[in-house]
């Protein structure tokens, strides 16, 4: 029976991770408070936030490199504290920051992961070899890392994270940093992965990426999960159509949330110099609203109509966009592949 499978500990068939009652505190700060839920095996799993939500500490325990003061996790029905070691050999890590030697070349990188993994010579060079080509990384396969862009180096990172064919890859902030044409490259070997079984737990402040890439999400912020759910699941919270006013400037946008807030109807968001609107009558609530705003002498610079994002559910959740940085807990940076 495969590992997911197993019905002991409470693990559910299917799931390849649970997580129950997860706390960590860094000092007086809960990094995590009771967080728990569970990803199905073959899919993928976003834990969204911003910076210093928790999403970083979770994968540190998930991946054996920090040990939580309370709840328990197990992967693959491996409890993550007891069965650390057996867990280690489950999982594939790509952390915020490329884990390679710079002074070694792409091949020479993925050859030291095998040997480190102990696998055997021959299945090692395969394997480098094999994961070069899928990454597009054959040409450069023999320069320095040093000489590497960005997107390569990240590419790169999760390869050294699959030489020992994990069944369960994290990837934790993996495209931050990266241009539209890496980011989009990472994503295609991402769906690929996922394609070929693998269970992939990806922990984003890009919701566009969340949206694209995963089953389902659980938006962690400040240490707690606030929802879990599908993508499109959440986006129904919302309703089916945003109205967007962009006005000349903050001060007339906060004129403006004032009187629209003074109708009937859906209560207006203000983000800056922009007003947000959401309901399911998009026509209805347009052209009352700029009638309103008329009626005030308030002429909106643009105006959008479009369908919901997760990052407007972000913002309806928490108050603040997912990209934004958040002050409070520094998380330690992950780093390496396990």
């Amino acid at each position: 029976m495969a590992e997911c499978e197993r019905a002991e500990g409470g693990i559910m068939a299917g799931n390849a991770i649970v997580v129950e009652g997860l706390t960590k505190r860094f000092g007086t700060v809960a990094a995590l408070d009771e967080v728990g839920f569970t990803v199905s095996a073959g899919a993928v799993f976003g834990l969204l936030g911003p910076n210093g939500a928790g999403k970083t500490t979770a994968i540190r325990i998930l991946t054996t490199l920090l040990r939580p003061d309370a709840g328990r996790a197990t992967v693959l029905g491996l409890d993550v504290v007891k069965d650390a070691a057996a867990v280690r050999y489950q999982i594939g890590l790509a952390g915020q920051y490329a884990a390679v030697d710079e002074h070694l070349t792409g091949r020479e990188n993925l050859r030291l992961i095998g040997r480190l993994a102990q696998l055997t010579r021959p299945v090692f060079r395969a394997q480098a070899d094999a994961l070069l080509a899928r990454f597009g990384l054959e040409e450069a396969a023999s320069r320095p890392v040093r000489t590497y862009s960005g997107g390569m180096r990240r590419r790169l990172d999760v390869a050294a994270a699959l030489v020992a064919r994990p069944p369960v890859l994290f990837l934790d902030e993996p495209t931050t940093g990266l241009d539209l044409l890496s980011r989009n490259e990472l994503w295609a070997v991402i769906r690929e992965l996922v394609a070929d079984g693998t269970t992939v737990v990806l922990t984003t402040q890009y919701l566009e990426e969340a949206d694209r890439l995963t089953d389902r999400v659980a938006v962690i912020d400040c240490g707690r999960v606030i929802a879990d759910d599908t993508a499109a699941a959440l986006k129904t919270r919302l309703g089916s159509t945003v109205v967007e006013f962009d006005m000349a400037d903050e001060q007339t946008a906060a004129r403006a949330a004032v009187v629209l807030a003074g109708r009937r109807g859906p209560r207006p968001e203000r983000d800056n110099s922009r007003i947000r609107l959401t309901s399911n009558d998009s026509s209805a609530v347009l052209i009352d609203a700029l009638h309103t705003l008329d009626s005030s002498h308030l002429r909106p610079a643009t105006v959008q109509v479009r369908a919901p994002s997760l990052d407007d559910v972000f913002l309806l959740l928490t108050g603040h966009h997912a990209e934004d940085s958040q002050a409070g807990v520094a998380e330690p940076a992950s780093r390496g592949a396990a």
